[in-house]
């Protein structure tokens, strides 16, 4: 089975994105009968939508699983539903949507195609908290989810996809001192048991 596995980069105050990191590390360990193809997508309203759909596109995958820090969440989430908004905080590049639509003739919301429930009782039955999350935000989290999920329904494809939302790593709580975090171990165990599932 052929894995796309997204990360972000660094954006706005923080200075280390864990989904980077935890991207690396599943490349470097690997997963018995999962080819994992990573991509770290930038943070950029008018760029990282083309990005992921251009690896879709180059990589023809059967699954699309996509990772975003969601600091100051204590558990790995799993996102339900995409809506087809965007709306946020700065991005890289300094641009701030308001009230935007993602695809103006997309549907107002579309549900994951990942077995998420099956990933949370995992996870809970490893010991490592987990909960499904009903917003995955307004920001490029829920953008780029709503973008493979509409891509999908659009193009007739098969392959499955969905985000997982993670916490903030140790190293990122040293900077940001007021963030529950996680051991990086931790972070790239519950994503590995995440993918596991499929």
């Amino acid at each position: 089975m052929k894995v796309l596995l997204t990360g972000f980069e660094p954006f706005l105050d923080y200075p280390i994105n864990p989904t980077e990191e935890v991207v690396k590390a599943i490349i470097s360990e690997g997963i018995t009968g999962l080819e994992i193809i990573p991509k770290i997508l930038s943070v950029r309203f008018n760029h990282s939508e083309k990005e992921l759909l251009k690896a879709i596109e180059e990589t023809n995958p059967d699954v699309v699983v996509m990772l975003g820090l969601a600091a100051g969440r204590s558990k790995i989430t799993p996102e339900r539903i995409a809506i087809n908004v965007k709306d946020g905080d700065l991005d890289n590049e300094g641009y701030a949507p308001s009230d935007e639509s993602i695809d103006p003739a997309g549907a107002d919301g579309i549900f994951s195609t990942l077995p998420i429930r099956e990933m949370t009782n995992q996870l809970v039955e490893a010991g490592l908290p987990s909960v499904i999350s009903n917003t995955a935000g307004t920001y490029l989290c829920n953008n780029i989810m709503y973008a493979a999920l509409n891509y999908a329904q659009k193009q007739e494809t098969s392959y499955r996809a969905g985000f997982i939302h993670i916490p903030a790593s140790h190293e990122l709580a040293l900077v940001n001192k007021k963030l529950p975090s996680w051991s990086l171990d931790d972070l790239v165990k519950s994503v590995r048991i995440c993918l596991e599932t499929l």
